[in-house]
């Protein structure tokens, strides 16, 4: 049997690309995930530029995730100077990540996976038959967008993310407001984790190596150590040593591997998995009433493990809002030196990696960025060669639903890893 499924356009995904199936003889012969948007050289325009622009200019690789990108450049910065940031500006960090994952996971969560699984082509149909959950979607989202706005200076591209800290602070009085809808929203996740509980899915479950930052005190946003679940325990710093990228014919957005074992894993389910008993009791709650169990092996559950980590977030900014006092001075002064630093944060979809070598001036050499899903579609392509065997007679309209539901587990951003968005199958 040869046979092609070809799709023109994968909607619900953030970017643009392809997916190719090759079947003969009823066996998956590849699986090719293209992403073909043209290179966007953000580390090339990185060179030259002073450090201190960094947050700026690798903010705008994503629309969605800029806070990752400009707290994984301002830790490498500060590495690079010998300047630890602590305090309340350390956690005011953590209150700016708390509100992207919060309006990120959102997203994904009602707009883009949700669809899936209740049947709907997209959202539009969904607000029809599901009207309150999409409003509780859209007022979830707000909430997030609230907390970067506030602490960010705007919702999109924040401007108010510094090297050594914030050019502002927050007053308490300020953040008052966004305390009682945070309340809201803690409450509106929690029945959210509830809701996609209740959702099917398929039987499906990987031996994943999961990869995640580790922290001996908190649920990992900006620091940690990096860990897997089978062995891996390296500092930042050591990223490069065991991570290698390799170019492949049909993207063109590099492949990442650990040297010498292959495919990993990054994002919430790898998060969860390797930090579980970080997460706040709410939420750990939450995650054993809908089923979860210490880890979580089937990606189409990271629906459940999203929700789990919006409860998180929503009641990690409450704790942070109460025990804030404004720091005496926004930020923390940062010389310049000839140095190289590394810095690496969770951004909502996983593991983001940066590395600069500055020169004595503070100028930028070299500039070295890996996002989540670069470090995803190895494995991506790899969910597809399981997944799909066993599904392999339903009519080619249901495979290509369940394969595009199979990609949409990861929340691929192909903003940040280039784009894709077309599906062929051949057999």
């Amino acid at each position: 049997m040869h046979k092609t499924i070809s799709v023109g356009a994968l909607a619900r995904v953030e970017g643009e690309g392809a997916l190719l199936i090759k079947i003969k003889d009823r066996a998956v012969t590849d699986v090719q995930l293209k992403i073909y948007e043209p290179p966007r050289f953000f580390e090339a325009f990185l060179r030259g530029r002073d450090f201190t622009e960094a947050p700026d200019i690798t903010a705008r690789i994503c629309g969605i995730c800029p806070i990752a990108y400009q707290m994984s450049a301002t830790h490498a910065m500060e590495d690079a100077c010998g300047v630890t940031v602590d305090g309340q500006l350390r956690a005011l960090r953590r209150l700016i990540y708390c509100g992207e994952w919060i309006e990120s996971h959102a997203l994904h969560i009602f707009f883009l996976h949700a669809p899936d699984f209740l049947g709907c082509e997209d959202a539009i149909q969904m607000a029809k038959a599901h009207p309150q959950i999409v409003e509780r979607a859209l007022r979830l989202k707000k909430a997030g967008n609230a907390i970067m706005s506030l602490i960010g200076g705007r919702e999109i591209h924040p401007i108010n993310v510094r090297v050594g800290g914030f050019y502002r602070v927050p007053t308490q009085a300020e953040l008052g407001p966004l305390a009682e809808e945070l309340k809201w929203a803690r409450d509106a996740a929690r029945e959210t984790v509830a809701w996609v509980a209740k959702l099917s899915f398929p039987e499906f479950s990987q031996p994943y190596e999961y990869v995640a930052l580790r922290h001996p005190d908190e649920y990992p946003f900006n620091e940690g150590r990096l860990v897997s679940n089978k062995g891996l325990d390296i500092a930042v710093s050591d990223f490069e040593q065991h991570v290698v990228e390799e170019q492949v014919p049909h993207s063109n957005a590099l492949h990442a591997k650990l040297q010498a074992r292959g495919s990993y894993h990054v994002g919430p389910m790898a998060r969860y998995s390797l930090n579980f008993d970080k997460l706040s009791p709410i939420a750990q709650e939450a995650a054993r009433s809908a089923g979860l169990g210490l880890t979580c092996n089937n990606p189409f559950q990271s629906i459940i493990v999203r929700a789990v980590e919006v409860l998180y977030a929503c009641d990690e900014a409450l704790r942070i809002i109460d025990a804030y006092e404004p720091p005496p001075k926004p930020f923390v002064p940062v010389e310049p030196r000839a140095a190289t630093g590394f810095g690496c944060s969770e951004a909502p979809r996983g593991i983001l990696y940066h590395r600069y070598q500055l020169d004595a001036e503070g100028h930028i050499v070299e500039a070295k960025i890996v996002p989540p899903t670069s470090q995803n579609q190895r494995m991506i392509e790899e969910d597809l060669r399981t997944f799909i065997p066993p599904r392999i007679d339903l009519p080619d309209d249901q495979l290509q639903w369940q394969c595009e539901q199979a990609i949409r587990n990861y929340d691929p951003c192909i903003s940040c890893a280039t784009h894709f968005l077309k599906l062929t199958v051949e057999r």
